[in-house]
């Protein structure tokens, strides 16, 4: 059944970096698309696990406001990048810096795009965040909500390739201790999908707007991956 989907971005990302893509997906689903409408220094405290209650206070608001307008109930959830990630915490009915958020109460579907779940990297939130919520709640953890987890591979690191090969290697190495593997150009596919999950791979994708190519918000790719984590399972078909 069509209901509302809310979208959480990524790190020192701001809610009008997705106007775009909430527009191809209404277009898509008729329904309301909810922007989680974040700053850039929302971001900023997250160096350890208490920094991320600011984002998680905003989505739980948007997620709520969401699923008041759903004829479910219920919404579907939408993180792209580090914001995956806080997706699968926000699930949570445990108490998380005092607060329980029990988004699994709101939402009955979360999709990642190009989400590090499984990072080594030094990065802040690509290793704090990652191996803090693996420890807690691995894999698709909630047997009430449906995970479905979206990579991208357009970019092969190499160190004797390109600057943008070059880059996703040390990137992709920071992140899995292998630099010579595909991914969106950011995180490297074995990163970005979960175990557990509905698993979808898009040749061709970038991790966000100038990585070269298209990214997982664009209207076309939008309809493929939509296509695949929805619809399909609507109708009871196996994604292809």
């Amino acid at each position: 059944m069509s209901q509302p989907t809310v979208i959480l971005g990524g790190f020192l990302s701001f809610g009008m970096l997705y106007s775009d893509m909430r527009e191809a997906l209404m277009q898509i689903i008729d329904q309301p698309v909810w922007i989680v409408e974040t700053q850039s220094h929302d971001w900023l405290p997250g160096v350890i696990p208490p920094g991320w209650s600011r984002i998680l206070h905003k989505l739980d608001r948007t997620v709520r406001r969401a699923a008041n307008e759903s004829k479910t109930g219920r919404v579907t959830l939408i993180g792209h990048s580090a914001g995956g990630v806080l997706g699968r915490l926000y699930l949570s009915t445990k108490p998380f810096m005092g607060h329980a958020y029990r988004g699994l109460d709101y939402v009955d579907h979360l999709i990642t795009l190009g989400s590090p779940h499984y990072n080594q990297r030094r990065f802040m939130y690509g290793k704090w965040m990652s191996q803090w919520v693996n420890r807690r709640y691995p894999g698709a953890c909630f047997a009430q909500v449906r995970y479905t987890s979206i990579a991208g591979r357009m970019v092969r690191g190499d160190t004797h390739g390109s600057l943008r090969e070059r880059h996703a290697y040390t990137f992709y190495r920071e992140s899995i201790g292998q630099g010579d593997v595909w991914g969106d150009g950011l995180v490297p596919v074995a990163s970005a999908l979960l175990d557990g999950s509905l698993q979808i791979t898009l040749d061709g994708v970038g991790h966000f707007m100038g990585f070269g190519g298209p990214w997982y918000g664009d209207q076309e790719i939008l309809s493929q991956w939509w296509q695949q984590a929805c619809t399909d399972q609507e109708k009871g078909d196996s994604p292809k």
